[in-house]
């Protein structure tokens, strides 16, 4: 199952366990038992620590799948499915927490962790080729090696369909607790104990407004944030970064190859890079922290966020970065995860042998296209201008894919349903002016992106119509003290290796902000020359 480089690396991860591992398998006759099995006995093979034991029997449980756990202690981990992909990661971590190898986790969540005292039984369903799922998957298996009250089951989505459609499940990860919907989306472990740990919020909101101000802080936790960090921290200044989720729009990134000096990587790997990099300073990060408020003081800037939490800084950088664009027609809301969609390498899978649009023609738009048009049965692309805006590299391996229809001049005017989930899509023929109905089960929102800029509304800081931040230069926004930086700026093409660039730039302006504003008043005429 796994080619010999692969087995190698596993082999020199499987030595750092010092406890014991049990993996049981629940296997039938189909090829994907085959393959799960030949993937465990690979494992099994790799160390003395692990025994394998294979049920053919139907036990209640899922099958293919398998449980992680200690020899004669109930396992809180279960694989529905064949990990790989992204998710062979989160395999192998689960073999090392769960034998023994401390996760790098800060001490403080452990704790949190430990401190559950109420039975969890989470389900997470996922796809292969899903970049969020990962954290989610990761997270709770941590959980459940930490507190034996935590149970887990991950599961491909792909692989148990008759179950996806059942619990009408259109977007992944999706994630159940105890039977019941507990979320969707990208989730990280601070984030699942917010949620189960009601208590969580409130502890850490007296934590932050306790802090001393901040020479700098830095609201945003994208490329520009990180950035701008660095460059703080490095001047030997007192240095803050809150974040709604560090790496920001990057996490949702899936391929980036026009990142100098690095030929080809993906989002999530980019943005754990980032974090890696900004603790190497003494900058204080705090998650999970959604700015809603900004306003000016004699002392500097405060900046409140959603929890109840306010932070102060002397300078402040705003890198809040952007989100995905909506089409803001009827029903596009009401199916949201039902059918509509923002991430086609997340989702794409669960739509296999499914009819779906794509509305958008420029790079992002068409390279869904390309990649859905492998997977579901047919793709129907909607483009509001008369020509496809993306690379022509692009659109002409677009236009050779048998199953892709394009539809130019097509303003999309609704989403339709039957009440729980996508059946159609309408649009009005901007030639013609006909309004037209094509029959779907998936709608995929390719159309850009819009800055996250709606809490500056009151601030006195200036935005454009487009919600964007007006920034010089050299990144000072209208409010004294204020910066901003990256994709919720004015500054043109929206990019990784820009952002950055505008990050560093904005933190080179704070800190001469710093300088001029700190110095000491000079000395009377008079006394200068006494």
């Amino acid at each position: 199952m796994l080619d010999a480089s692969l087995k190698t690396q596993l082999k020199a991860y499987l030595e750092r366990l010092t406890q014991d591992i049990e993996i049981v398998a629940d296997l039938d006759d189909s090829p994907k038992s085959q393959e799960t099995l030949g993937l465990l006995q690979d494992i099994d093979g790799l160390s003395d620590k692990v025994t394998l034991v294979v049920r053919h029997e139907d036990t209640g449980v899922r099958r293919p799948s398998f449980s992680i756990g200690r020899p004669g202690a109930e396992a809180g981990i279960r694989f529905a499915g064949l990990p790989m992909g992204h998710e062979f990661t989160s395999l192998v971590l689960a073999l090392l927490h769960t034998g023994g190898h401390p996760s790098k986790t800060a001490q403080d969540v452990i704790e949190q962790v430990r401190a559950l005292d109420v039975p969890l039984s989470f389900e997470t369903y996922f796809s292969l080729s899903c970049q969020n799922c990962p954290d989610v998957v990761q997270a709770l298996n941590l959980m459940a090696v930490l507190n034996p009250n935590v149970k887990h089951v991950a599961i491909d989505g792909a692989l148990f369909q008759e179950e996806v459609d059942k619990r009408q499940i259109m977007s992944v990860p999706t994630i159940y607790l105890n039977g019941e919907p507990f979320g969707q989306g990208r989730m990280g472990l601070e984030e699942i104990l917010a949620k189960v740990d009601t208590g969580a919020a409130s502890r850490e909101a007296a934590k932050l407004n306790a802090k001393a101000p901040f020479d700098v802080l830095v609201v945003g936790g994208g490329p520009a944030g990180a950035a701008a960090a660095i460059y703080a921290a490095r001047k030997g200044i007192r240095t803050g970064v809150a974040a709604e989720r560090f790496g920001g729009q990057v996490l949702d990134t899936m391929s980036i190859e026009n990142f100098i000096s690095v030929k080809e990587t993906e989002g999530p790997k980019l943005a754990v890079a980032l974090e890696e990099h900004v603790r190497q300073y003494d900058v204080d990060i705090m998650n999970l922290q959604r700015a809603e408020s900004l306003k000016t003081t004699p002392e500097g800037v405060e900046i409140g966020f959603a929890g109840g939490a306010t932070l102060r800084g002397k300078t402040v950088i705003i890198a809040t970065g952007a989100r995905w664009r909506e089409m803001n027609v009827p029903g596009e809301a009401q199916y949201r995860n039902k059918g509509v969609a923002y991430c086609p390498h997340c989702d794409g899978p669960l739509f296999k042998g499914k009819r779906v649009a794509v509305v958008g023609g420029g790079n992002s738009g068409v390279e869904a296209a390309i990649d859905l048009a492998g997977v579901v049965s047919h793709v129907t692309l909607l483009e509001f201008a008369p020509e496809l805006k993306a690379d022509a590299v692009l659109v002409r391996k677009l236009r050779s894919l048998p199953n892709v229809d394009i539809i130019t001049q097509a303003q999309t005017t609704e989403v339709t349903g039957d009440g729980s989930r996508v059946n159609g899509l309408v649009y009005t023929d901007r030639a013609s002016g006909q309004s037209k109905t094509v029959a779907l089960e998936g709608v995929f929102v390719q159309i850009g992106l819009v800055p996250n800029s709606a809490w500056l509304k009151d601030s006195g800081v200036a935005l454009t119509r487009f919600g964007e931040i007006e920034v010089d230069a050299r990144g000072e926004t209208s409010v004294p003290g204020v910066f901003a930086a990256g994709d919720v700026t004015t500054v043109p093409y929206k990019q990784i290796v820009i952002a950055m660039g505008e990050g560093s730039k904005a933190s080179l302006a704070a800190f001469d902000h710093l300088i001029r504003h700190s110095a000491p008043a000079e000395a009377p005429a008079e006394a200068a020359t006494a």
